[in-house]
């Protein structure tokens, strides 16, 4: 017994002592985060020409790293001796460990689960975190065992350009999916109790590049669609149509629609996201105005403004967080009414490249977690801003989507690259940091120096007009070319006229090749 206290009175001295061992001297408060912001910007802007060795480190590096507020020795000591039952008991011990800095600070790559020849854009884990799906440029869909790092099933979506995401829907037996893509289709896909495919359908259609969907688990068969065409369509997999919730504008002008997510506690409200600087609340049985609308009051007048490239709810559904191209991440309280400015900021990656993600991580949201064009992972603590993770996390140098397990403190991660990495806290050392002053200014320049910013030359919806117009154009040649053979004499009786005049929507399509399946990871 005498050891036993001996090694735990070492443990919790090492860990306060790592606890107290932060970048800075300042901390930053929930009240002071957006009255800060203009001071933030002009000291953003100062790295324009900044030499990373020598200047004053960024603001985001000098705020104090949060405490440690849960230590694996005496935790684990107190529950085999029954000690603090009311903190002990299996699901609070595995959610403390899942919402703990130690965890956070633990996370090192487990594996890469390999088989995607193309980048990978989209994750999920089904509902008890036995499954991992991944979609991709390559128009498949892979099911992982991924605590064995093993490949359960593959198949071919029907998709005809690159697939943005791939859900399971919340359903007894994990055996339904729905998927978008960048040819605008959502399908539903069911499998076997096996993981084999067993039908794909077609399900809707939007006019440009479809981005996300959001399930709802109060009502499991029913998720809401979003794209490019600045609509948000609700599909009832028992339905044989979709229904239009709303067409997004500002003013006059359409928004086209990066993100959708709905309230977790309360279905009925989801929050969009896209081409503008504003965050949209609406409640699905009155979408003639938004329920509620944030954006950061400085970015209200900025030219040209950022816009948001995705936008999830909290846990509970009392928060937001956004991430804005070529601009930093903000927090949002929900139960706020409009007008209302940001409640914190997170600073240090870059989202440029790509139509990147952002997300929670612990059952209680107590991080932020995103990727970066630098090819790195970046952990934010919710309260103090500070980060306290950073990990390299693509070699081609993008990291755009970050998937967290629903039970325990594992995150699942892709980007450029094209394997799916497997992040678990099994590293016996917290993490130095180094090198990460020098990244988050070369990011802070990078922003700054990028002309592509003030650019919007050529969106998602142009791309996809584009690719459709190639395959009607070939569709007319094909036509033309059986024609001619017919009245050569050398061609076959077959009705020609039926592929030609079909709905360039239609789910017959062909492939045209790398001209319609891939236009590989543009930024949308």
């Amino acid at each position: 017994m005498e050891k036993e206290t001996e090694l735990l009175n070492k443990s919790i001295e090492t860990n306060e002592w790592h606890s107290n061992d932060s970048l800075g001297l300042s901390s930053t408060s929930s009240s002071s985060s957006s009255s800060d912001s203009s001071t933030s910007a002009l000291e953003d802007s100062k790295y324009d020409l900044a030499d990373s060795d020598t200047e004053d480190p960024p603001s985001v590096l000098l705020k104090q790293k949060p405490k440690h507020k849960w230590f694996l020795t005496p935790e684990i000591i107190n529950r085999q001796i029954g000690c603090s039952n009311t903190k002990q008991g299996p699901e609070l011990f595995q959610q403390r460990m899942y919402g703990s800095l130690h965890s956070v600070q633990r996370l090192e790559l487990m594996y890469k689960l390999k088989y995607h020849s193309g980048c990978v854009n989209s994750l999920n884990f089904n509902s008890s975190g036995t499954l991992l799906a991944s979609g991709s440029d390559d128009l498949q869909i892979c099911l992982w065992d991924w605590p064995l790092g093993k490949l359960l099933t593959s198949f071919v979506t029907g998709h005809k350009s690159n697939v943005f995401q791939a859900k399971f829907l919340p359903l007894v037996g994990d055996t339904h999916m729905v998927t978008c893509a960048r040819d605008g289709q959502i399908r539903l896909v069911e499998l076997g109790s096996s993981g084999e495919l067993r039908g794909s359908r077609k399900l809707a259609q939007h006019r440009g590049p479809a981005h996300k969907l959001a399930t709802q688990n109060e009502m499991p068969h029913v998720f809401l669609s979003c794209g490019e065409d600045a609509l948000v369509m609700s599909l009832d997999v028992r339905q044989s149509k979709p229904a239009k919730v709303l067409f997004v504008k500002e003013g006059a002008k359409k928004v086209s629609l990066y993100s959708v997510h709905s309230n977790p506690l309360n279905n009925r409200d989801f929050v969009v996201s896209g081409r503008d600087n504003y965050l949209r609340i609406y409640d699905q049985r009155n979408t003639s105005s938004p329920k509620s609308k944030f954006c950061p009051q400085h970015l209200i007048v900025k030219e040209p403004y950022p816009h948001v490239t995705c936008a999830v709810y909290n846990y509970n559904g009392t928060e937001i967080v956004a991430s804005y191209n070529d601009e930093d991440i903000y927090l949002f309280d929900t139960r706020h009414s409009d007008g209302c400015d940001f409640v914190h900021r997170y600073q240090g990656h870059r989202n440029s490249a790509t139509v990147k993600g952002v997300n929670f991580f612990g059952p209680k949201s107590e991080f932020i977690v995103s990727g970066s064009d630098c090819g790195n992972i970046f952990f934010w603590e919710r309260e103090t801003e500070a980060i306290v993770q950073w990990m390299a996390g693509d070699e081609n140098g993008v990291v755009n989507c970050l998937e967290p397990h629903p039970e325990i403190p594992v995150l699942a991660t892709s980007g450029l690259d094209e394997d799916v990495k497997i992040w678990v806290p099994s590293c016996e050392q917290e993490p130095t940091l180094e090198g990460l002053k020098k990244t988050v200014i070369t990011n802070l320049k990078g922003r700054h120096a990028d002309p592509s910013r003030s650019s919007d030359a050529l969106d998602g919806q142009m791309l996809w007009i584009l690719w459709r117009h190639i395959r009607r154009t070939d569709r007319r040649a094909r036509q033309e070319r059986e024609q001619a053979r017919n009245r050569a004499g050398c061609g076959d009786s077959r009705d020609v006229n039926s592929s030609a005049e079909s709905s360039p929507d239609s789910d017959n399509d062909e492939d045209l090749g790398t001209q319609g399946r891939r236009l590989q990871c543009s930024p949308s």
